[in-house]
């Protein structure tokens, strides 16, 4: 803990994470798709917008602590589903659930994890956590996949709508991604420079993707999951079949992926709970705008019967400030937090989570503030944040 006490930002954990954690799982991570734009824009767009710093205000007190969908938390951030989080380091679904429990902020667990439901619900006992779920020409498997998350004690369900097909992502394709790696010599040559990794895939017995296999008839494998998964996105996804999910589901119902006032009037209409402003991180459409700049639109577009949150991008608590200072009652971080799975394990998510908070709560001190759920755009330097988009 001596040493982590001496990382300072997400962008150290980011480094280590890079040395320690094998090529093609870095990469898959830490890249968008095609050209990147929207992958880097992300991020730059937040610093764009400045903050108005205030004096001889009593900062005595401060609280981030929120809701989202009716959960206490201790700052309006939760862990977002990220596929294979188990090959950035060992068990890495339980070791990430683990941290956010500690801390008070909740784990979404992606369809697309290396441990399961029933792995994760074993080692969080009875807090609950939240399920992503991806819209599946299989139904009987999304219907199976439904009760288990009931059964596992998840308390939301993360439904993402921007993954009919898959964005092109360059590095993925070259790399060869595949889980767990296929022995070739570029993959041996770039492992054996990754000990610490090795050592903990070796101690594990979850190497596959744990919601997948074993449960769907005749995936027993890499090369039946494969082929499987490749044809299971399904690209007729439509809003009846969100209607679909929510009357199985019965519980807190969230939409991700909205990037378009119409999307989030049609989002609300469904009786959800929250949307999130998301662009899967850049790994999909390249050449949409970032997230916060497409925030106001969506939230004037909302209404007020559905919590908006956002994604893609935050990589300090000043984000989560500037997020919620322009509408979003929550964020999401995928990349922030498997930087530190990558880096230290469970260890390396809990300092992420320590650095966004304490961000957070400076900064919102700096401004004038000392209770988040008080934040708005009176924070922000007019003419430097994005406003609500021309209607089309």
């Amino acid at each position: 803990m001596t040493q982590l006490a001496h990382i300072t930002c997400i962008e150290d954990l980011r480094v280590i994470a890079e040395r320690r954690v094998p090529r093609m799982f870095y990469d898959y991570a830490d890249s968008g798709s095609y050209t990147q734009g929207t992958y880097r824009d992300n991020e730059a767009a937040f610093q764009k917008i400045k903050l108005r710093q205030r004096v001889a205000v009593n900062m005595e007190g401060r609280s981030t602590r929120s809701t989202m969908v009716g959960q206490d938390v201790a700052m309006p951030v939760a862990i977002a589903p990220t596929g294979l989080t188990g090959m950035q380091h060992a068990d890495g679904e339980i070791l990430a659930a683990r941290a956010a429990k500690a801390f008070g902020i909740p784990f979404t667990l992606s369809t697309m994890s290396i441990c399961s439901l029933e792995d994760v619900a074993e080692h969080t006992g009875r807090h609950p956590f939240w399920f992503q779920l991806y819209m599946m020409r299989d139904r009987g498997f999304m219907e199976r996949l439904i009760e288990r998350a009931k059964a596992a004690n998840c308390s939301a369900l993360q439904v993402t709508l921007d993954l009919q097909i898959l964005g092109q992502r360059h590095k993925d394709i070259k790399n060869g991604l595949s889980t767990p790696p296929k022995p070739t010599l570029r993959n041996l040559i770039n492992l054996a420079t990754k000990p610490r990794w090795c050592m903990g895939m070796l101690g594990t017995r979850r190497r596959f993707m744990g919601n997948i296999v074993g449960h769907v008839q005749g995936v027993a494998d890499m090369g039946s999951l494969a082929s499987w998964t490749a044809d299971q996105f399904d690209p007729t996804l439509n809003w009846k079949d969100v209607e679909w999910i929510r009357q199985r589901w019965g519980g807190k119902l969230i939409l991700k992926g909205i990037m378009d006032a119409e999307d989030a009037r049609l989002a609300a209409e469904t009786g959800a709970d929250a949307l999130i402003v998301s662009n899967h991180g850049g790994r999909q459409l390249d050449g949409a705008p970032a997230t916060i700049d497409a925030l106001p639109s969506i939230v004037q577009a909302a209404g007020r019967d559905i919590e908006v949150w956002l994604d893609s991008g935050i990589r300090s608590g000043q984000d989560v400030l500037k997020a919620r200072a322009l509408g979003a009652q929550g964020t999401l971080i995928g990349r922030s937090f498997l930087y530190g799975l990558g880096a230290y394990g469970q260890d390396g998510v809990t300092r992420a989570l320590q650095i966004i908070q304490k961000e957070l709560d400076t900064t919102m001190a700096f401004c004038g503030h000392t209770d988040i759920n008080r934040v708005g755009q009176d924070i922000l330097l007019p003419g430097t944040y994005p406003l609500p988009f021309p209607q089309v």
